[in-house]
């Protein structure tokens, strides 16, 4: 079979996760307005925030590991139909503790289907093609993250509650896709799998984890996502108190640096690492992800602005399907068990990520971006702790 053949079930995926994220990021730009229908305001949309990103911890590592022994297809269907009960309940609930476990739920499908999903892509391709396989799947999630929000404020204007049931039609719509989604894990394969780990808790998965030869990986997929949650959770209030931008022009800004990262995933990812390999590539990126943030506490213009949210995005853009790839490798036959912590530390990072670009925001605004830029050049030296396996790897690459 031709490799192009071979990719074809990772392109249906990439459908799925596309436009599985349009639905949720459709949801997002809404909810403040959506919550004054119960009398509820910023602490709640930060609790509700909180509440999913709980859920996605605690089940994370359970759906890696429920992936390795029941199939990748079944965790991927069980996932989406959580996140479409999910939506529905947003959608017709009248009580806000039905919208906390509406949120709770959908943590849970995004904590089954994530690993399962990363697993998906590492079955279905080869040491050679995992780099651009991860690359784009991770540009399909980017995509529609980054349309939704636009889609779901046009929405929005037929009724506050029109964009929860697009969520929920959207995720229906790629739940019935992922019926025809071959199956990656064959029966001998699970089977050798079902003794490789037994099913505990997040917090020992967590603690064991440390202890792994991918640990270090794990900790680059922590800080990548504190760093970019840093970087977007204070980045509207930062750039209109400093600019005095509209929240349109705001939204433009962060729009065109996204799709600019994607089209750096898509275009480069592979090319780059062939030629630089994935320990250079890691290093410039987190390298000039930190000097991105150093430059916006330069206060210039408009195009300025422009420029460096671009910078941003698009070293951001090489690190996680790189860092993926990566922990993949490291990862042989546990590949849904490894997802699921990689889920796991990128919950982490965005609920830690928030929380301390918030109370660093409220001190002085230019302190979340200081901060940040210190601690992704700090990590750097994580990509120095090479074993045999990674120099010689590298080597070759070089």
């Amino acid at each position: 079979m031709s490799n192009s053949k071979k990719m074809i079930p990772l392109y249906i995926l990439m459908v799925n996760i596309f436009i599985a994220l349009l639905g949720q990021g459709m949801v997002m730009p809404i909810l403040p307005d959506y919550l004054k229908q119960f009398s509820a305001g910023g602490s709640a949309a930060g609790y509700l925030v909180a509440v999913f990103g709980a859920a996605q911890f605690i089940f994370s590592p359970i759906g890696g590991q429920l992936s390795d022994k029941y199939g990748r297809k079944k965790l991927i269907l069980s996932g989406m139909f959580l996140t479409v009960i999910s939506d529905f309940m947003f959608a017709i609930s009248h009580e806000l503790i039905l919208l906390y476990i509406a949120r709770f739920i959908g943590g849970i499908g995004l904590g089954l289907m994530i690993p399962s999903n990363l697993a998906y892509v590492a079955d279905s391709t080869t040491k050679e093609t995992r780099a651009k396989g991860m690359g784009y799947f991770s540009a399909a999630m980017n995509l529609g993250m980054v349309l939704g929000p636009g889609i779901g404020g046009m929405v929005a204007k037929f009724g506050i509650r029109v964009p929860y049931f697009g969520a929920a039609f959207l995720g229906f719509i790629a739940t019935l896709l992922t019926f025809i989604l071959p199956e990656t894990l064959t029966v001998e394969k699970r089977n050798e799998l079902k003794a490789v780990k037994k099913q505990e808790s997040a917090l020992k998965q967590l603690i064991q984890s440390v202890h792994g030869s991918y640990f270090k990986y794990l900790m680059l997929i922590f800080i990548m996502t504190f760093g970019l949650q840093n970087y977007e959770t204070v980045y509207s209030l930062y750039v209109k108190q400093k600019y005095g931008f509209s929240s349109q022009v705001i939204s433009v800004i962060i729009t065109l640096g996204a799709i600019i990262g994607i089209v750096v995933q898509v275009g480069l990812i592979d090319k780059v690492i062939r030629r630089y390999g994935e320990y250079k590539l890691i290093r410039f990126s987190l390298f000039m992800s930190a000097v991105a943030l150093v430059l916006m506490l330069v206060k210039v213009n408009l195009i300025y602005l422009l420029a460096v949210c671009a910078v941003f995005f698009a070293f951001n853009s090489f690190l996680r399907p790189t860092v993926n790839t990566m922990l993949s490798n490291e990862a042989g036959n546990e590949q849904g068990f490894v997802s699921g912590l990689s889920n796991t530390y990128t919950s982490l990072g965005g609920i830690i990520g928030p929380i301390m670009a918030g109370n660093l925001f409220d001190k002085n605004i230019n302190l979340p971006y200081a901060v940040g830029a210190f601690i992704l050049l700090g990590t750097i030296g994580l990509t120095f702790q090479r074993n045999k396996t990674d120099t010689k790897e590298v080597s070759q690459n070089e």
